[in-house]
């Protein structure tokens, strides 16, 4: 990062954190906070506050959804008058800093100047600044950005796994604090500079969508139209496939595959260590979807959410009653059939019952469009490349993502315990082997609209 340190520094006294510049101040929470004996306050207790208790009445109360989803007005937790006299102690004010304390922990939100009158969920810590010691949004970016809060946590609770914040562990908290003043550049700063890498990751993110928009398209064209565009065509007859090449015959997909549904096992039967494997259920997830070799079997998801995923399976296995085994008939490709089956939305044929299902029956007498085989296997090996290339794309943008927030948590970190000093009002610059990550993305960012056209 191309950022000067300051002149001076000093020991913290903290092992962890190590020097400090001179002029921080470096301390537990509760000497920054108001001197009120509220200022760090834990939501009431469940027995205070049950779930039947905030289902009606007009005062809000603010839970972790609305910290974690940064939006403090929607909501439908209310409790009513007489209730929020008993818990006025708990009640949240304009200015106050949210925190969340199980489960999602950590993540804040600043209560804003028109929020609703109401109090605090019993999963979320309120704290209350001293203004004329910290700056709130300062202390958002310390606990939420930073790697402080579950350092220490970490420390504290001899922990790998974080589950629960207390309002007196909070209240421990070591923090570096750098004079009020420069509390609000740093804010600033980082608010502006954080801002254009989230940008910077959600265009890669729109990237991605646009990647495997073109990578479906590609897959759906290919085994419904075939490859060759001035090829002449056909009413195929079936509403969903339109139009399709002169040459391709149009039958019930028993007639190309046999299908079957798998048999019941139970845990008692699956063994660690064994000859077969076993697939089904979420096992299916396991499975190769990828277009590298001609499988022996496509495989498809009978129920629950997997119902309609297909993949592929080879050699030997057991496949249990949450899928179906599709063996496909000589001459036939497998992966042309499988990627064929993808596209038909199979989930849509699922049978209500007990538990909903796709049967075996009404799948086997579909109607699809089959093509000669040497075409298949042409429209599989052409899978095979052009998926490889979107799908090398799409992982190069994920990794301009992680690099990103990378970055972003290092200069949040080096910012708010002093190792760089921002108060030149640098910009942020990440640096690497090929320059600014800012134009190294947008190097890449070229080439992927290119391959999305």
């Amino acid at each position: 990062m191309s950022f000067p340190r300051y002149e001076r520094y000093k020991e913290s006294g903290v092992e962890w954190l190590g020097e400090v510049p001179v002029g921080w101040e470096v301390g537990a929470l509760k000497y920054f906070v108001s001197a009120s004996s509220n200022s760090i306050k834990t939501g009431p207790f469940g027995s205070q506050l049950t779930s039947s208790e905030m289902q009606s009445g007009d005062i809000k109360v603010y839970n972790q959804r609305n910290v974690i989803d940064g939006d403090l007005y929607s909501g439908d937790n209310y409790i009513t008058a007489q209730k929020f006299k008993e818990l006025s102690a708990f009640e949240a004010f304009p200015g106050d800093l949210l925190i969340t304390t199980r489960g999602t922990i950590g993540k804040t939100a600043v209560l804003p100047a028109d929020a609703e009158k109401g109090i605090l969920h019993p999963c979320l810590i309120r704290v209350q600044v001293d203004p004329s010691k910290l700056n709130t949004r300062y202390l958002q970016t310390l606990l939420q950005d930073s790697h402080l809060l579950k350092t220490q946590i970490s420390i504290l609770s001899n922990a790998t796994t974080i589950e629960v914040i207390y309002s007196d562990t909070l209240a421990s908290l070591i923090l570096p604090i750098p004079p009020l003043s420069e509390q609000h550049i740093i804010a600033a700063f980082l608010d502006r500079e954080t801002a254009k890498i989230d940008e910077l990751v959600a265009e890669q993110e729109r990237l991605i969508a646009l990647l495997k928009e073109k990578r479906q398209a590609t897959i759906s064209h290919a085994v419904i139209k075939g490859l060759n565009p001035d090829a002449p065509m056909k009413d195929s007859g079936i509403e969903w496939l339109g139009t399709v090449p002169v040459g391709w015959e149009v039958c019930a997909l028993k007639r190309i595959a046999s299908l079957k549904s798998g048999d019941s096992i139970t845990a008692d039967n699956i063994e660690e260590v064994g000859e077969y494997p076993v697939f089904g259920g979420n096992g299916l997830r396991g499975f190769t979807d990828a277009y590298t070799h001609e499988g022996h079997y496509a495989l498809v998801g009978r129920q629950g959410a997997l119902c309609g995923n297909v993949n592929y399976a080879t050699d030997k296995f057991w496949a249990s009653e949450h899928a179906v085994v599709v063996s496909t008939k000589q001459p036939t490709s497998t992966i042309w059939i499988g990627s064929l089956l993808r596209e038909m939305n199979l989930n849509q044929y699922s049978v209500s019952a007990a538990q909903p299902g796709l049967s075996v029956e009404i799948i086997s007498n579909l109607l699809i469009a089959v093509p000669p085989f040497e075409e298949q296997t042409a429209i599989a090996a052409f899978l095979d490349i052009e998926t490889a290339k979107i799908d090398a794309l799409v992982d190069e943008a994920r990794q301009a993502i992680g690099l990103l927030k990378e970055r972003r948590s290092a200069l949040i970190s080096a910012a708010v315990t002093g190792k760089i000093d921002v108060r030149g009002n640098n910009e942020f610059r990440g640096t690497g082997k090929g320059g600014s990550c800012e134009r190294l993305l947008a190097e890449r960012e070229a080439d992927m609209r290119h391959e999305c056209l």
